[in-house]
């Protein structure tokens, strides 16, 4: 049987990425997933076409999860749908590395507000749809949060947030059944980090060399874990960080 036949699942900013492999891996594995995206309609149909053509079931939803108004949209077309809520993964969120001396006002609330604030209204928003069986939320985070690389502070310090989130809202939750658990990959080759030049060049061979399994992370490797803790086998799990790194951990 399979692992999350009949859960209804929303994976955030599912467009591409470790997103997009999240919601394959999850309709794969029964799941009725909804796609959500921001911008990237294209990226969101062809996620959803790929599952169907696995004989999944999937539907694209488009929202800015840094916005209230978008948040509070896609969650009333979830009711309407399919009337519940089994699974939330909190996914979408931007970055972007700089000194010091480049931080601005700007940028800190563009990460923040969809990292962490957009991360908790989405958790919210959320609430009303699962069922008394409860179900499973899990954040996206990074091993930044405690890796802090430099250049970093914005990005890391809303990672860390994440993780000091997952663990409040775990022991919040726990009482109606809602597991929450923090997912935190170490460096995935994403079409975001080919863009910014992280996987071609002598970063990614670095990366690659100080991580015991001796390679850097494929989408693949992460939805797999997002899949075991969506489901009942990780029943007993919850307010955890998983470091999903190959072994990196600094």
């Amino acid at each position: 049987m399979s692992l999350l036949a009949n859960k209804i699942a929303l994976v955030t900013g599912a467009s591409k990425g470790i997103g997009a492999g999240i919601a394959k891996a999850l309709a794969q594995a029964g799941a009725t997933v909804a796609v959500n995206y921001s911008s990237s309609k294209a990226g969101a149909d062809k996620v959803v076409a790929e599952i169907q053509a696995a004989g999944g079931k999937a539907v694209a939803l488009q929202g800015d999860f840094s916005k209230q108004q978008d948040i509070t949209r896609v969650y009333a077309a979830i009711r309407e749908q399919f009337g519940r809520l089994d699974v939330l993964v909190n996914n979408a969120g931007v970055y972007a590395m700089m000194p010091l001396e480049q931080v601005t006002a700007e940028e800190f609330h563009r990460q923040f507000g969809l990292n962490v604030l957009g991360l908790l209204l989405s958790t919210q928003a959320a609430l009303p749809l699962f069922g008394p069986e409860g179900g499973s939320i899990i954040n996206i985070g990074s091993v930044v949060a405690t890796m802090a690389p430099p250049n970093s502070a914005i990005y890391s310090g809303t990672k860390g947030a994440v993780d000091s989130i997952t663990i409040s809202l775990s022991k919040e939750l726990g009482a109606r059944k809602i597991r929450v658990n923090s997912l935190n990959p170490g460096m995935v080759e994403t079409e975001g980090a080919t863009a910014l030049g992280f996987i071609d060049g002598d970063f990614a061979k670095q990366v690659a060399a100080m991580t015991p399994l001796g390679r850097i992370g494929q989408p693949d490797d992460i939805a797999k874990i997002a899949v075991f803790l969506a489901s009942d086998m990780a029943g007993w799990v919850n307010g955890q960080q998983i470091l999903a790194a190959g072994g990196q951990t600094m």
